[in-house]
């Protein structure tokens, strides 16, 4: 668990991967309603799903907010959660990821990140996933995910999404995440079934963004 009260001098510091790919501006809908939603409240507590970002750190706390970090997708990697069954084959051990990872109060988060995670991480995680985060959130409180279309297709890159203006994204290429499902509306209006209300934004290259309220 890591979280940062982030410092002006951060906001300089080099985005990942910033030397090997090229990064390219996205505007964003959903986000400027996640904005919206989130401005002006006090000791506001936001949790990213993503990489960590020396821009999004900055750019939240500067408005007040303590930024909480969990990179999931890396941590899925690391081998002490994978155990055998018993033909042999390796599954990831779900209650042991989330009580070494995910060990939050209810009710701690007024707004999550989600970004585009859901479409990474591996079934067995996702659902319990959103009921964790149903269970962290505040009610009342805001949820910005990200969903790619059917056109994306399964070598779709993996981006790092860093907040560049309320309605900006800067898109910077990551690690070698590969897709592993598409969900249509249907299936994430079942996944958020008890949340209070969603809204959908659909964008021009294949992601729809989703803004989900407790």
């Amino acid at each position: 668990m890591r979280w940062f009260r982030g410092s002006g001098d951060r906001q300089n510091a080099p985005l990942n991967n910033s030397k090997a790919q090229p990064r390219t501006l996205r505007h964003s809908a959903g986000l400027a309603e996640f904005m919206r939603r989130i401005a002006g409240e006090e000791k506001l507590c936001v949790l990213d799903l993503g990489q960590t970002s020396p821009v999004n750190i900055p750019f939240l706390t500067q408005r007040g907010a303590r930024v909480y970090n969990e990179d999931l997708l890396r941590a899925f990697r690391e081998k002490n959660y994978l155990v055998k069954q018993e033909d042999g084959a390796e599954c990831l051990d779900v209650t042991t990821f989330f009580a070494e990872n995910f060990d939050y109060s209810e009710n701690q988060f007024d707004a999550i990140l989600c970004w585009d995670i859901a479409d990474y991480l591996p079934e067995p995680v996702v659902k319990p996933l959103v009921e964790k985060l149903h269970k962290m959130l505040k009610p009342g409180g805001t949820i910005l995910g990200f969903f790619h279309t059917q056109d994306a297709g399964p070598d779709a890159p993996y981006f790092r999404y860093h907040i560049v203006q309320n309605d900006t994204l800067e898109l910077a290429q990551g690690p070698n995440f590969r897709l592993q499902r598409v969900f249509n509306n249907r299936h994430v209006e079942n996944l958020f079934k008890n949340f209070s209300s969603l809204k959908f934004f659909l964008g021009r290259d294949q992601i729809r963004e989703v803004l989900v309220v407790r």
